[in-house]
């Protein structure tokens, strides 16, 4: 597996997420252009796992999915810590937290430098 998260973005609409599973992984949301705003999981206490944390986001950024924001995803049991592997990946690459996460990023987050 790569350390970036190299899937295709798929539109953050209501179509698209009730397809999703409802099982454990991470998530990445982003804007029009592609730019990672915001990194997280769909953990043991997230209700629907994947689908019900991106139907939240939905709900939160863009009810009516007019601004184009886009997610992707990874089902993934070992969540938190491909969540914390992709944040300091994201990290290495920009010299930042996504801008989402900056204001909460989790304890103790290492670095790693990814080929």
């Amino acid at each position: 597996m790569a350390v970036r998260m190299t899937k295709a973005w798929r539109p953050l609409e209501a179509a698209s997420i009730n397809q999703l599973p409802g099982q454990l992984g991470v998530y990445q949301i982003a804007d029009v252009a592609g730019e990672i705003l915001y990194i997280s999981f769909a953990g043991g206490r997230s209700l629907f796992g994947l689908r019900g944390e991106l139907q939240s986001q939905l709900e939160a950024r863009d009810p009516d999915g007019s601004k184009g924001f886009q997610y992707r995803v990874e089902v993934n049991t070992s969540y938190q810590t491909r969540y914390r592997e992709l944040l300091m990946a994201y990290q290495h690459d920009t010299g930042d937290l996504p801008a989402e996460n900056r204001a909460n990023p989790p304890p103790n987050l290492g670095r790693i430098s990814p080929a």
